[in-house]
């Protein structure tokens, strides 16, 4: 649905992103995840023909947004960062503006605002001013304007900035049940966003794609060394030398010792490369008198794996004037 081709994107003597490529298959979300400045927005704003790229190609349900942009256009729905409402104006009258301008014809018109308005849970807000709204429900209303056409694919930068965590929970389930039906692409640098919503992560850093999977996938693969937390009871020495034998393990590390008991003490188990000594390390203690309190397996979060792939700081990113267009 979405081929995104060797793109690149230059702003005089600035480059915002370079070489980026990756796909969207029909009904995906895919989470567009990296800091501020790491090129997102550049690359939402080629996608919807906002801007023209450098170099390279983009191709949008089969159409080139740089030699059949209006097309492309015509089948996307784009929420930027700040969502483009006109705040006099009712959420109806709103929804009916946006669907003459994206050539909704007049007798289709009020079937397509009536299930924007239903699937973005605005029925009991339609006649209400914008200007009224919360800043909830007004993401609500830009994500409405995004599929009021009922666009195959869905851009959506930053959809829940700024928003609280209950309105973010909101926001999350409204874009999950857009999924299936629509192909979106999802912008972001909040991780709970990710992990709560999307099916796949491309992590940009720089202006350049440095990973791309599934955010269950790229903790597994890019989890470094396998690590489990012991707390046992005996004297900490003989547990130290004890843990060090078992097989498959690589290191044993004390920790926390100020809240260590006389008796009670915590470690830091390193595996071997390919290792997972757990279950023997249970076995071990429990064999040789030891009273096992506590053993936990430290797995890699999506934040680790982030923070693993974004440690340089990113250059400034350079931006247009901020989109308006619907």
């Amino acid at each position: 649905m979405i081929e995104v081709d060797h793109l690149h994107k230059a702003y005089g003597s600035t480059t915002a992103i370079r070489d980026v490529t990756f796909s969207v298959e029909p009904g995906e979300i895919l989470g567009f995840l990296g800091p501020n400045g790491a090129g997102k927005t550049t690359t939402m704003r080629i996608l919807t023909g906002y801007l023209p790229a450098t170099s390279g190609t983009a191709r949008v349900a089969n159409f080139d947004v740089h030699s059949d942009s209006m097309a492309v256009r015509q089948h996307i729905g784009y929420l930027p960062e700040a969502p483009p409402l006109y705040l006099d104006m009712t959420v109806t009258g709103y929804l009916n503006f946006v669907g003459r301008i994206k050539g909704i014809s007049a007798g289709d018109r009020p079937q397509r605002v009536k299930l924007a308005l239903t699937r973005c849970g605005l029925e009991e807000k339609e006649n209400v001013i914008i200007r009224k709204l919360s800043k909830g429900y007004r993401q609500r209303v830009g994500i409405a304007q995004a599929i009021v056409h009922d666009p195959p694919v869905i851009i959506l930068d930053e959809p829940t900035s700024g928003l609280d965590p209950r309105q973010n929970n909101e926001v999350r389930g409204l874009i999950r049940s857009l999924a299936g039906d629509h192909t979106i692409i999802l912008s972001t640098h909040i991780l709970p966003e990710v992990s709560a919503t999307c099916n796949r992560v491309a992590i940009i850093n720089r202006g350049q794609i440095v990973a791309i999977d599934s955010p269950e996938a790229l903790m597994t693969r890019l989890t470094g060394e396998l690590s489990y937390d012991v707390e046992a009871r005996g004297d900490q020495a003989a547990l130290h030398q004890h843990l060090r034998q078992v097989t498959g393990v690589a290191q044993v590390e004390p920790i926390s010792p100020e809240r260590d008991t006389q008796d009670r003490h915590r470690f830091r188990v390193v595996a071997q490369a390919k290792a997972e000594p757990g279950e023997a390390i249970a076995v071990s203690l429990i064999q040789a008198g030891f009273g096992l309190g506590e053993l936990r397996r430290q797995r890699a979060s999506l934040e680790d794996v982030f923070l693993n792939l974004t440690m340089e700081e990113p250059p400034m990113e350079t931006t247009a004037e901020p989109a308006t267009t619907l």
